[in-house]
């Protein structure tokens, strides 16, 4: 009776803060992530000037979303897409989660074979909630910590944090409560609701699972506007359990395989682009498409005023055939593209809306990485203090969004990529690198080669220009500070295959006298 008495007074207490407005309603939270979308694919300049490329698609709700919040210049994630994901659930740095490339089936590295080096044993199964598990990363997920809040978490679309048959493979053991379309497959096989997503009777096709979807199949839609769909039925389900929500609006879109999405395409053919480009061109549209329906939703449910939306990407665009044009070549200015540590590969298009903080069509050139949404993502929604199982790498950008003006240039952002994403198979722009970026300066170690590369991107944002021996002090300062923070995260490195040693860290390659 005391127990209940007590429970009684706290609710009414709580009735009474609440309604002298002493309680502050938590946000709703929108993390849109898109696949393999590029810094360049998009109707809205990232760059100080339009391109060909920002010509060619159209994107009028990023460009909507762009009036009403801020837009990101120098956003960074990992070159591949598990990694990026495994450090905004975790905050971890890739250096220090070892997820560091993409992850497949159970206990199976993906990495292409090297004659020279061989990869380290890399946590090829991804994120785990609980201890023990062999090969992953255990960590407090992101949702986890959201839902104790009280959130409704949801995850539409791509997941891809674990391998198949592994716990961190289904996002309800990370503290999603609804699943929508998430599995260990890192993109689908068909993006058609009418060709059942790509699934074969009779045949195991992991990227053909897509849990929450049966209803669509033998249907005609488009995976894009069925995750969208689900999306907002999600979203309905959250106010009737009167829940602020964390939608984790994860589209597999713009990955391949380039389906055609008949609402957009023909658009793009009439521009005289080929069948492939066309194909993406309209992938990228959908998905604006999809943005602007969330947008939509949230005005007509009167939700706008409280709910923040970050749209952001999880590595560089893919730059290759089938791909229009010569091979990294798609997201000019930058050099290289998805698999890369140059700026192609890691340099993403963001835009955060946050009303009444942000400024509406505001720029802010703050440089940021994905695992930096893991702290901000909690400070919105009110958690400030918490208890993690792992290190936090991240930092919160709230401080950015308050004061447009406020700038940190003596940060280190750091890369770690000592795999093979394509057995060489796409040259040496995507295997063994590790990277560090500090203010304008960026070096990248090519391990393969035992060679060191400075840029500064300020002037140089092509990478075009190697400027290590112009400037030997500079080149040993980020020597000396990227080998420290490697260490300090006990980053993998790759082995010799002829000793089995690892290579040598970056500072081995310059004299400090």
């Amino acid at each position: 009776m005391k127990k209940v008495f007590l429970l009684t007074a706290c609710l009414f207490s709580g009735c009474l803060l609440a309604a002298r407005g002493q309680v502050k309603k938590l946000p709703n939270i929108i993390f849109f992530l898109v696949d393999d979308m590029g810094w360049q694919d998009t109707s809205v300049p990232f760059w100080d000037s339009i391109t060909p490329a920002n010509r060619k698609f159209r994107t009028p709700n990023m460009e909507r979303l762009c009036r009403a919040g801020t837009k990101f210049t120098n956003a960074y994630a990992h070159s591949v897409c598990t990694p990026s994901r495994v450090s905004l659930m975790t905050g971890m740095n890739v250096a220090r989660h070892r997820v560091s490339n993409w992850t497949s089936m159970k206990n199976k590295a993906v990495d292409g074979a090297d004659s020279l080096l061989t990869i380290p044993d890399w946590n090829v199964n991804g994120i785990s909630p609980i201890p023990g598990q062999e090969r992953s990363v255990y960590a407090t997920p992101l949702p986890a910590l959201l839902q104790q809040q009280g959130y409704y978490t949801i995850q539409c679309g791509k997941a891809h944090f674990g391998a198949y048959q592994t716990v961190g493979a289904d996002p309800l053991n990370l503290g999603f409560v609804k699943n929508i379309g998430g599995s260990a497959g890192g993109h689908p096989a068909s993006y058609l609701a009418e060709d059942d997503f790509g699934r074969v009777p009779g045949k195991f096709i992991l990227q053909a699972e897509m849990p929450g979807l049966d209803k669509y199949r033998k249907h005609h839609s488009f995976l894009t506007e069925d995750l969208t769909q689900e999306a907002m039925l999600a979203m309905d389900t959250a106010q009737m359990k009167q829940q602020p929500f964390f939608l984790y609006m994860a589209h597999y879109a713009v990955h391949l395989p380039y389906n055609a999405d008949d609402r957009f395409i023909q658009r793009y053919l009439d521009l005289g682009l080929p069948k492939p480009e066309a194909a993406y061109a309209a992938l990228v549209e959908g998905m604006d498409q999809s943005l602007g329906e969330l947008m939509d939703y949230l005005e007509q449910h009167h939700l706008t005023d409280n709910t923040i939306i970050v749209f952001m990407s999880d590595n560089g665009g893919f730059s290759h055939p089938p791909r229009q044009g010569a091979p990294n070549s798609q997201n000019y200015p930058l050099r290289g593209g998805k698999g890369s540590l140059y700026e192609g590969g890691v340099r993403e298009p963001m835009i955060v809306r946050w009303n009444g903080i942000t400024t509406p069509g505001s720029v802010n050139t703050q440089y940021m990485i994905m695992e930096d949404f893991y702290p901000t993502i909690l400070e919105w929604a009110g958690l400030k203090s918490y208890k993690t199982v792992q290190t936090i790498d991240g930092r919160s950008i709230v401080p950015f969004l308050r004061n447009p003006a406020l700038r940190d240039t003596t940060r280190a952002l750091v890369w770690n990529f000592p795999n093979d994403w394509t057995g060489g198979a796409l040259g040496d722009d995507n295997a063994w690198l590790t990277a560090i970026r500090q203010g304008k300066w960026k070096l990248v170690y090519c391990e393969k080669q035992q060679r060191l590369e400075l840029y500064n991107l300020e002037e140089d944002i092509h990478e075009a220009h190697n400027v290590a021996s112009d400037y030997p002090h500079k080149t040993r300062e980020l020597a000396k500070l990227l080998t420290q923070q490697l260490k300090q995260r006990k980053a993998q490195m790759p082995l010799y295959k002829a000793t089995g040693k690892p290579v040598p860290y970056p500072d081995a390659l310059v004299s400090f006298r």
